[in-house]
Protein backbone atom coordinates (compact mmCIF):
# COMPACT_ATOMS: atom_id res chain seq x y z
CA UNK A 1 0.00 0.00 0.00
CA UNK A 2 1.04 3.61 -0.46
CA UNK A 3 2.55 5.26 2.56
CA UNK A 4 0.06 8.10 2.38
CA UNK A 5 -2.82 5.58 2.55
CA UNK A 6 -1.71 4.88 6.11
CA UNK A 7 -2.14 8.50 7.11
CA UNK A 8 -5.15 9.73 9.06
CA UNK A 9 -6.65 11.78 6.21
CA UNK A 10 -6.52 8.80 3.84
CA UNK A 11 -8.05 6.55 6.49
CA UNK A 12 -10.98 8.97 6.76
CA UNK A 13 -11.43 8.82 2.98
CA UNK A 14 -11.28 5.03 3.03
CA UNK A 15 -13.92 4.99 5.77
CA UNK A 16 -16.07 7.36 3.68
CA UNK A 17 -15.78 5.08 0.64
CA UNK A 18 -16.75 2.02 2.71
CA UNK A 19 -19.76 3.82 4.21
CA UNK A 20 -20.91 4.99 0.78
CA UNK A 21 -20.45 1.47 -0.57
CA UNK A 22 -22.66 0.13 2.23
CA UNK A 23 -25.22 2.90 1.60
CA UNK A 24 -25.45 1.97 -2.08
CA UNK A 25 -25.76 -1.75 -1.31
CA UNK A 26 -28.53 -1.05 1.20
CA UNK A 27 -30.28 1.27 -1.27
CA UNK A 28 -30.43 -1.40 -3.94
CA UNK A 29 -31.71 -4.02 -1.48
CA UNK A 30 -34.41 -1.58 -0.36
CA UNK A 31 -35.22 -0.69 -3.97
CA UNK A 32 -35.81 -4.36 -4.76
CA UNK A 33 -38.22 -4.62 -1.83
CA UNK A 34 -40.12 -1.52 -2.96
CA UNK A 35 -40.27 -2.60 -6.61
CA UNK A 36 -41.81 -5.97 -5.78
CA UNK A 37 -43.68 -4.91 -2.66
CA UNK A 38 -46.92 -6.52 -3.84
CA UNK A 39 -45.31 -9.29 -5.91
CA UNK A 40 -43.67 -11.67 -3.42
CA UNK A 41 -43.20 -14.44 -6.01
CA UNK A 42 -41.29 -12.11 -8.34
CA UNK A 43 -39.25 -10.81 -5.41
CA UNK A 44 -38.10 -14.34 -4.62
CA UNK A 45 -37.36 -15.05 -8.28
CA UNK A 46 -35.29 -11.88 -8.79
CA UNK A 47 -33.47 -12.10 -5.43
CA UNK A 48 -31.08 -14.89 -6.43
CA UNK A 49 -27.50 -13.70 -5.74
CA UNK A 50 -29.00 -10.32 -4.87
CA UNK A 51 -26.24 -9.43 -2.38
CA UNK A 52 -23.56 -10.03 -5.02
CA UNK A 53 -25.44 -7.97 -7.60
CA UNK A 54 -25.94 -5.16 -5.08
CA UNK A 55 -22.22 -5.19 -4.31
CA UNK A 56 -21.35 -4.94 -8.02
CA UNK A 57 -23.81 -2.06 -8.40
CA UNK A 58 -22.32 -0.21 -5.41
CA UNK A 59 -18.72 -0.84 -6.50
CA UNK A 60 -19.37 0.57 -9.99
CA UNK A 61 -21.00 3.73 -8.58
CA UNK A 62 -18.15 4.26 -6.08
CA UNK A 63 -15.59 3.75 -8.88
CA UNK A 64 -17.48 6.30 -10.99
CA UNK A 65 -17.34 8.85 -8.15
CA UNK A 66 -13.65 8.09 -7.69
CA UNK A 67 -13.14 8.80 -11.39
CA UNK A 68 -14.66 12.24 -10.74
CA UNK A 69 -12.03 12.87 -8.05
CA UNK A 70 -14.47 12.64 -5.13
CA UNK A 71 -12.01 10.70 -2.98
CA UNK A 72 -9.09 13.09 -3.40
CA UNK A 73 -7.71 14.20 -0.02
CA UNK A 74 -7.48 17.86 -1.12
CA UNK A 75 -10.54 18.21 -3.33
CA UNK A 76 -11.13 21.97 -3.65
CA UNK A 77 -14.84 22.18 -4.36
CA UNK A 78 -17.74 24.05 -2.82
CA UNK A 79 -21.01 22.38 -1.89
CA UNK A 80 -22.69 22.95 -5.28
CA UNK A 81 -19.59 21.73 -7.09
CA UNK A 82 -19.58 18.59 -4.96
CA UNK A 83 -23.23 17.93 -5.78
CA UNK A 84 -22.51 18.43 -9.49
CA UNK A 85 -19.64 15.93 -9.35
CA UNK A 86 -21.83 13.47 -7.49
CA UNK A 87 -24.61 13.87 -10.05
CA UNK A 88 -22.22 13.22 -12.95
CA UNK A 89 -20.73 10.30 -11.03
CA UNK A 90 -24.15 8.74 -10.47
CA UNK A 91 -25.16 9.28 -14.11
CA UNK A 92 -21.93 7.77 -15.43
CA UNK A 93 -22.08 4.99 -12.85
CA UNK A 94 -25.68 4.17 -13.78
CA UNK A 95 -24.70 3.86 -17.44
CA UNK A 96 -21.71 1.69 -16.51
CA UNK A 97 -23.94 -0.53 -14.34
CA UNK A 98 -26.31 -1.04 -17.28
CA UNK A 99 -23.32 -2.00 -19.46
CA UNK A 100 -22.00 -4.47 -16.86
CA UNK A 101 -25.39 -6.13 -16.52
CA UNK A 102 -25.71 -6.30 -20.31
CA UNK A 103 -22.32 -7.99 -20.64
CA UNK A 104 -22.99 -10.33 -17.70
CA UNK A 105 -26.68 -11.28 -17.84
CA UNK A 106 -26.41 -13.37 -14.65
CA UNK A 107 -25.97 -10.11 -12.71
CA UNK A 108 -28.94 -8.39 -14.35
CA UNK A 109 -31.08 -6.01 -12.30
CA UNK A 110 -34.08 -4.23 -13.79
CA UNK A 111 -33.80 -0.58 -14.83
CA UNK A 112 -36.62 0.38 -12.49
CA UNK A 113 -34.79 -1.12 -9.52
CA UNK A 114 -31.58 0.69 -10.49
CA UNK A 115 -33.46 3.97 -10.84
CA UNK A 116 -35.11 3.59 -7.43
CA UNK A 117 -31.75 2.67 -5.85
CA UNK A 118 -30.06 5.73 -7.34
CA UNK A 119 -32.92 7.96 -6.19
CA UNK A 120 -32.67 6.59 -2.64
CA UNK A 121 -28.88 6.68 -2.40
CA UNK A 122 -28.22 10.09 -3.97
CA UNK A 123 -29.59 12.22 -1.07
CA UNK A 124 -28.13 9.80 1.49
CA UNK A 125 -24.64 10.06 -0.04
CA UNK A 126 -24.97 13.86 -0.35
CA UNK A 127 -25.98 14.26 3.30
CA UNK A 128 -23.31 11.80 4.37
CA UNK A 129 -20.64 13.80 2.56
CA UNK A 130 -21.87 17.03 4.13
CA UNK A 131 -21.59 15.40 7.56
CA UNK A 132 -18.16 13.95 6.68
CA UNK A 133 -16.78 17.37 5.71
CA UNK A 134 -18.03 18.79 9.02
CA UNK A 135 -16.56 15.96 11.07
CA UNK A 136 -13.05 16.02 9.56
CA UNK A 137 -12.83 19.76 10.29
CA UNK A 138 -13.22 19.13 14.03
CA UNK A 139 -9.84 19.87 15.63
CA UNK A 140 -10.26 17.09 18.17
CA UNK A 141 -10.18 14.50 15.38
CA UNK A 142 -7.15 15.93 13.55
CA UNK A 143 -3.53 14.92 13.94
CA UNK A 144 -1.87 17.39 16.33
CA UNK A 145 1.43 18.62 14.90
CA UNK A 146 4.24 20.53 16.58
CA UNK A 147 6.88 22.12 14.34
CA UNK A 148 10.43 22.08 15.70
CA UNK A 149 11.94 25.32 14.44
CA UNK A 150 10.66 28.83 13.77
CA UNK A 151 12.87 30.04 10.91
CA UNK A 152 12.20 30.41 7.20
CA UNK A 153 11.86 26.66 6.66
CA UNK A 154 9.23 26.41 9.38
CA UNK A 155 7.40 29.43 7.96
CA UNK A 156 6.89 27.49 4.70
CA UNK A 157 4.17 25.49 6.45
CA UNK A 158 2.25 28.73 7.01
CA UNK A 159 2.82 30.26 3.58
CA UNK A 160 2.30 27.11 1.51
CA UNK A 161 -0.63 25.67 3.44
CA UNK A 162 -2.85 28.70 4.05
CA UNK A 163 -6.14 27.19 2.96
CA UNK A 164 -8.22 25.04 5.28
CA UNK A 165 -8.36 22.26 2.69
CA UNK A 166 -4.53 22.07 2.76
CA UNK A 167 -4.68 21.35 6.50
CA UNK A 168 -7.66 19.04 6.46
CA UNK A 169 -5.92 16.11 8.15
CA UNK A 170 -3.82 17.92 10.75
CA UNK A 171 -3.69 20.90 13.10
CA UNK A 172 -0.49 22.82 13.82
CA UNK A 173 -0.43 23.37 17.57
CA UNK A 174 2.56 25.68 17.37
CA UNK A 175 6.24 26.21 16.56
CA UNK A 176 8.98 25.52 19.09
CA UNK A 177 12.03 27.80 18.52
CA UNK A 178 15.49 26.28 18.55
CA UNK A 179 18.48 27.91 20.28
CA UNK A 180 20.33 30.43 18.09
CA UNK A 181 17.73 30.37 15.32
CA UNK A 182 16.31 33.63 13.98
CA UNK A 183 12.54 33.40 14.34
CA UNK A 184 10.29 34.60 11.49
CA UNK A 185 7.12 32.81 12.59
CA UNK A 186 4.46 35.11 14.14
CA UNK A 187 4.85 35.38 17.91
CA UNK A 188 1.33 34.11 18.63
CA UNK A 189 2.26 30.76 17.05
CA UNK A 190 5.42 30.25 19.12
CA UNK A 191 5.50 27.76 21.98
CA UNK A 192 7.33 28.04 25.29
CA UNK A 193 8.82 24.83 26.58
CA UNK A 194 8.30 25.51 30.31
CA UNK A 195 9.68 22.14 31.43
CA UNK A 196 11.21 19.18 29.70
CA UNK A 197 10.68 18.54 26.01
CA UNK A 198 8.78 15.31 26.73
CA UNK A 199 6.48 17.10 29.20
CA UNK A 200 5.63 19.71 26.54
CA UNK A 201 4.74 17.00 24.04
CA UNK A 202 2.55 15.23 26.59
CA UNK A 203 0.86 18.43 27.77
CA UNK A 204 -0.05 19.50 24.22
CA UNK A 205 -1.01 15.93 23.21
CA UNK A 206 1.27 16.05 20.17
CA UNK A 207 0.86 13.22 17.64
CA UNK A 208 3.64 14.30 15.27
CA UNK A 209 6.77 16.44 15.44
CA UNK A 210 7.93 18.02 12.16
CA UNK A 211 11.64 18.87 12.01
CA UNK A 212 12.02 22.26 10.30
CA UNK A 213 15.37 23.40 11.68
CA UNK A 214 17.45 25.78 9.59
CA UNK A 215 20.59 23.82 10.45
CA UNK A 216 20.36 20.44 12.14
CA UNK A 217 23.99 20.30 13.23
CA UNK A 218 24.04 20.52 17.02
CA UNK A 219 20.58 22.11 17.21
CA UNK A 220 18.22 19.17 17.49
CA UNK A 221 17.42 17.64 20.90
CA UNK A 222 18.14 14.13 19.66
CA UNK A 223 17.74 12.41 23.03
CA UNK A 224 14.35 14.05 23.59
CA UNK A 225 13.19 13.21 20.06
CA UNK A 226 14.21 9.59 20.52
CA UNK A 227 12.28 9.43 23.80
CA UNK A 228 9.18 10.85 22.11
CA UNK A 229 9.50 8.38 19.26
CA UNK A 230 9.70 5.51 21.74
CA UNK A 231 6.40 6.70 23.24
CA UNK A 232 4.59 6.67 19.91
CA UNK A 233 5.06 10.22 18.60
CA UNK A 234 5.79 10.36 14.87
CA UNK A 235 8.97 12.23 13.91
CA UNK A 236 8.96 13.64 10.36
CA UNK A 237 11.34 15.90 8.48
CA UNK A 238 9.92 18.88 6.62
CA UNK A 239 10.32 17.62 3.06
CA UNK A 240 8.62 14.31 3.88
CA UNK A 241 5.80 16.22 5.58
CA UNK A 242 5.20 18.34 2.45
CA UNK A 243 5.50 15.27 0.22
CA UNK A 244 2.83 13.44 2.19
CA UNK A 245 0.40 16.33 2.61
CA UNK A 246 0.72 17.88 -0.87
CA UNK A 247 1.45 14.86 -3.05
CA UNK A 248 4.59 16.43 -4.51
CA UNK A 249 8.29 16.88 -3.75
CA UNK A 250 9.40 20.36 -2.66
CA UNK A 251 12.37 21.03 -4.93
CA UNK A 252 14.14 23.70 -2.86
CA UNK A 253 14.28 21.33 0.13
CA UNK A 254 15.73 18.32 -1.68
CA UNK A 255 19.23 17.15 -0.91
CA UNK A 256 20.98 14.00 -2.18
CA UNK A 257 20.98 12.33 1.26
CA UNK A 258 17.19 12.56 1.50
CA UNK A 259 16.82 10.93 -1.91
CA UNK A 260 19.29 8.18 -1.01
CA UNK A 261 17.95 7.28 2.43
CA UNK A 262 14.22 7.86 1.94
CA UNK A 263 11.77 5.09 1.11
CA UNK A 264 10.55 4.45 -2.40
CA UNK A 265 12.11 4.17 -5.86
CA UNK A 266 10.90 0.56 -6.17
CA UNK A 267 12.63 -1.03 -9.16
CA UNK A 268 12.40 -4.63 -7.98
CA UNK A 269 11.71 -7.43 -10.51
CA UNK A 270 8.30 -8.06 -8.91
CA UNK A 271 7.29 -4.42 -9.34
CA UNK A 272 8.44 -4.37 -12.96
CA UNK A 273 6.49 -7.54 -13.71
CA UNK A 274 3.32 -6.30 -11.99
CA UNK A 275 3.56 -2.96 -13.82
CA UNK A 276 3.99 -4.68 -17.19
CA UNK A 277 0.97 -6.92 -16.56
CA UNK A 278 -1.04 -3.85 -15.53
CA UNK A 279 0.08 -2.00 -18.69
CA UNK A 280 -0.85 -4.83 -21.04
CA UNK A 281 -4.26 -5.58 -19.53
CA UNK A 282 -5.25 -1.93 -19.06
CA UNK A 283 -4.05 -0.86 -22.52
CA UNK A 284 -5.93 -3.75 -24.15
CA UNK A 285 -9.09 -2.81 -22.19
CA UNK A 286 -8.86 0.89 -23.11
CA UNK A 287 -8.19 -0.03 -26.74
CA UNK A 288 -11.28 -2.29 -26.80
CA UNK A 289 -13.41 0.59 -25.48
CA UNK A 290 -12.01 3.39 -27.64
CA UNK A 291 -11.34 1.87 -31.08
CA UNK A 292 -14.57 3.32 -32.54
CA UNK A 293 -13.51 6.78 -31.36
CA UNK A 294 -10.10 6.25 -32.91
CA UNK A 295 -11.67 5.38 -36.27
CA UNK A 296 -13.88 8.49 -36.14
CA UNK A 297 -10.88 10.64 -35.21
CA UNK A 298 -8.83 9.29 -38.11
CA UNK A 299 -11.74 9.97 -40.49
CA UNK A 300 -12.17 13.55 -39.19
CA UNK A 301 -8.46 14.32 -39.65
CA UNK A 302 -8.51 12.88 -43.17
CA UNK A 303 -11.61 14.86 -44.13
CA UNK A 304 -10.18 18.13 -42.79
CA UNK A 305 -6.94 17.72 -44.72
CA UNK A 306 -8.68 16.52 -47.89
CA UNK A 307 -7.07 13.08 -47.53
CA UNK A 308 -3.68 14.66 -48.28
CA UNK A 309 -1.89 14.98 -44.94
CA UNK A 310 -0.87 12.11 -42.62
CA UNK A 311 -3.34 10.98 -39.97
CA UNK A 312 -0.74 9.87 -37.47
CA UNK A 313 2.18 11.93 -36.21
CA UNK A 314 5.43 10.34 -35.05
CA UNK A 315 7.84 12.24 -32.88
CA UNK A 316 11.03 11.32 -31.04
CA UNK A 317 10.69 11.34 -27.25
CA UNK A 318 12.94 10.41 -24.32
CA UNK A 319 11.99 7.23 -22.49
CA UNK A 320 13.27 5.10 -19.62
CA UNK A 321 16.98 5.49 -18.83
CA UNK A 322 17.22 8.27 -21.41
CA UNK A 323 16.59 6.02 -24.42
CA UNK A 324 14.66 7.64 -27.25
CA UNK A 325 11.68 6.15 -29.07
CA UNK A 326 9.12 7.21 -31.68
CA UNK A 327 5.89 8.31 -30.00
CA UNK A 328 2.67 7.98 -32.03
CA UNK A 329 -0.20 10.49 -31.85
CA UNK A 330 -3.08 11.60 -34.00
CA UNK A 331 -1.93 14.65 -35.94
CA UNK A 332 -3.45 17.77 -34.37
CA UNK A 333 -1.29 20.46 -36.01
CA UNK A 334 -0.65 21.62 -39.54
CA UNK A 335 1.88 19.58 -41.45
CA UNK A 336 4.22 22.62 -41.56
CA UNK A 337 4.00 23.27 -37.80
CA UNK A 338 7.79 22.95 -37.42
CA UNK A 339 9.01 23.32 -40.96
CA UNK A 340 12.19 25.02 -39.75
CA UNK A 341 13.04 21.97 -37.60
CA UNK A 342 13.05 23.92 -34.31
CA UNK A 343 11.21 22.29 -31.37
CA UNK A 344 8.65 24.59 -29.73
CA UNK A 345 6.41 24.32 -26.69
CA UNK A 346 2.70 24.24 -27.46
CA UNK A 347 1.10 27.51 -26.38
CA UNK A 348 -2.40 28.63 -25.43
CA UNK A 349 -4.50 29.16 -28.61
CA UNK A 350 -1.59 27.88 -30.72
CA UNK A 351 -2.33 28.86 -34.34
CA UNK A 352 -0.58 25.71 -35.56
CA UNK A 353 -3.42 23.55 -34.18
CA UNK A 354 -6.14 22.54 -36.65
CA UNK A 355 -9.87 22.68 -35.88
CA UNK A 356 -10.09 18.92 -35.46
CA UNK A 357 -6.82 19.01 -33.57
CA UNK A 358 -8.19 21.57 -31.11
CA UNK A 359 -11.10 19.28 -30.25
CA UNK A 360 -9.17 16.02 -29.98
CA UNK A 361 -6.56 17.72 -27.78
CA UNK A 362 -9.25 18.93 -25.37
CA UNK A 363 -10.74 15.46 -24.97
CA UNK A 364 -7.32 13.73 -25.22
CA UNK A 365 -8.26 11.62 -28.24
CA UNK A 366 -4.95 12.58 -29.86
CA UNK A 367 -3.13 10.52 -27.22
CA UNK A 368 -4.88 7.20 -27.91
CA UNK A 369 -2.42 5.86 -30.56
CA UNK A 370 0.18 5.82 -27.78
CA UNK A 371 -1.51 2.63 -26.60
CA UNK A 372 0.64 1.01 -29.31
CA UNK A 373 3.75 2.40 -27.60
CA UNK A 374 2.47 0.91 -24.33
CA UNK A 375 1.87 -2.51 -25.88
CA UNK A 376 5.38 -2.43 -27.39
CA UNK A 377 6.89 -1.72 -23.99
CA UNK A 378 8.27 1.72 -24.91
CA UNK A 379 5.85 3.44 -22.55
CA UNK A 380 3.78 2.59 -19.51
CA UNK A 381 0.11 3.44 -19.15
CA UNK A 382 1.00 5.49 -16.04
CA UNK A 383 4.16 7.55 -15.65
CA UNK A 384 5.75 10.95 -16.32
CA UNK A 385 4.88 12.34 -19.73
CA UNK A 386 7.74 11.83 -22.25
CA UNK A 387 9.45 15.00 -23.48
CA UNK A 388 11.33 15.74 -26.66
CA UNK A 389 15.12 15.28 -26.61
CA UNK A 390 15.77 18.98 -27.32
CA UNK A 391 13.71 20.02 -24.30
CA UNK A 392 15.22 17.33 -22.07
CA UNK A 393 18.79 18.36 -22.87
CA UNK A 394 17.97 21.94 -21.95
CA UNK A 395 15.96 21.15 -18.82
CA UNK A 396 18.56 18.75 -17.38
CA UNK A 397 21.12 21.56 -17.36
CA UNK A 398 18.73 24.02 -15.70
CA UNK A 399 16.61 21.96 -13.30
CA UNK A 400 18.28 19.84 -10.59
CA UNK A 401 17.23 16.17 -10.49
CA UNK A 402 15.27 16.47 -13.74
CA UNK A 403 16.84 13.27 -15.08
CA UNK A 404 15.32 11.28 -12.16
CA UNK A 405 11.98 11.26 -13.98
CA UNK A 406 13.58 8.87 -16.48
CA UNK A 407 14.01 6.18 -13.81
CA UNK A 408 10.68 4.74 -14.96
CA UNK A 409 8.98 4.40 -18.31
CA UNK A 410 7.09 7.48 -19.47
CA UNK A 411 3.33 7.23 -19.32
CA UNK A 412 0.18 7.96 -21.27
CA UNK A 413 -1.30 9.41 -18.06
CA UNK A 414 0.47 10.57 -14.93
CA UNK A 415 0.35 12.05 -11.44
CA UNK A 416 1.47 15.46 -12.76
CA UNK A 417 -1.37 15.50 -15.30
CA UNK A 418 -3.86 15.02 -12.46
CA UNK A 419 -2.43 17.80 -10.34
CA UNK A 420 -1.01 20.41 -12.70
CA UNK A 421 -2.21 21.98 -15.99
CA UNK A 422 -0.46 21.70 -19.34
CA UNK A 423 3.23 22.58 -19.24
CA UNK A 424 4.35 25.12 -21.82
CA UNK A 425 7.64 26.53 -20.54
CA UNK A 426 10.55 25.95 -18.17
CA UNK A 427 8.66 27.16 -15.09
CA UNK A 428 5.86 24.70 -15.77
CA UNK A 429 8.45 21.95 -16.18
CA UNK A 430 9.77 22.71 -12.69
CA UNK A 431 6.28 22.52 -11.18
CA UNK A 432 5.42 19.30 -12.98
CA UNK A 433 8.73 17.77 -11.91
CA UNK A 434 7.58 18.05 -8.27
CA UNK A 435 4.71 15.70 -9.04
CA UNK A 436 6.75 13.47 -11.36
CA UNK A 437 9.34 12.92 -8.62
CA UNK A 438 6.57 12.08 -6.17
CA UNK A 439 5.36 9.41 -8.61
CA UNK A 440 8.86 8.07 -9.33
CA UNK A 441 9.50 7.81 -5.60
CA UNK A 442 6.15 6.33 -4.56
CA UNK A 443 4.86 4.44 -7.59
CA UNK A 444 3.17 1.09 -7.08
CA UNK A 445 0.13 -0.75 -8.37
CA UNK A 446 -2.26 1.06 -6.02
CA UNK A 447 -1.12 4.50 -7.16
CA UNK A 448 -1.32 3.41 -10.82
CA UNK A 449 -4.94 2.34 -10.35
CA UNK A 450 -5.78 5.63 -8.58
CA UNK A 451 -4.25 7.67 -11.42
CA UNK A 452 -5.98 5.61 -14.10
CA UNK A 453 -9.39 6.06 -12.47
CA UNK A 454 -8.95 9.79 -11.86
CA UNK A 455 -7.70 10.38 -15.41
CA UNK A 456 -11.36 10.16 -16.46
CA UNK A 457 -11.94 13.34 -14.43
CA UNK A 458 -9.14 15.11 -16.34
CA UNK A 459 -10.69 14.13 -19.68
CA UNK A 460 -14.27 14.95 -18.62
CA UNK A 461 -13.46 18.41 -17.25
CA UNK A 462 -10.78 19.06 -19.92
CA UNK A 463 -8.17 20.01 -17.35
CA UNK A 464 -4.67 20.73 -18.69
CA UNK A 465 -5.62 20.45 -22.35
CA UNK A 466 -4.01 22.78 -24.88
Amino acid sequence: MLRFLREQGARWLLLLAVLELCTLIGSLLLAMQLRYLYQPEDLIAFSVWLELRATVFAAVIVASMAALGMYQPNLRENWLGMLARQGIGFAGGGAAVALVFYLIPQLYIGRTVIGIALAISFPLVAVGRWFYLRVIDIHALKRRVMVLGSGSRAEMIITRMRRRVDRRGFFVVGFLPLPGEASVVPDELLLEQGGTFRELVQRLQINEIVIAAEDRRGQLPMKDLLECKQHGTTITNLITFFEREQGRVTMNLIDPSWLIFSDGFDASPMRRISKRIFDLTSAAFVLALTWPLMLLTALAIALESGFRGPILYRQERVGERGKTFRLIKFRSMRTDAEKDGVARWASLKDDRVTRVGSFIRKVRLDELPQLWNVLRGQMSLIGPRPERPAFVEELITKIPYYDLRHCVKPGLAGWAQLNYPYGSDENDAVEKLKYDLFYVKNHNLTLDVIILIQTFEVVLFRRGAR
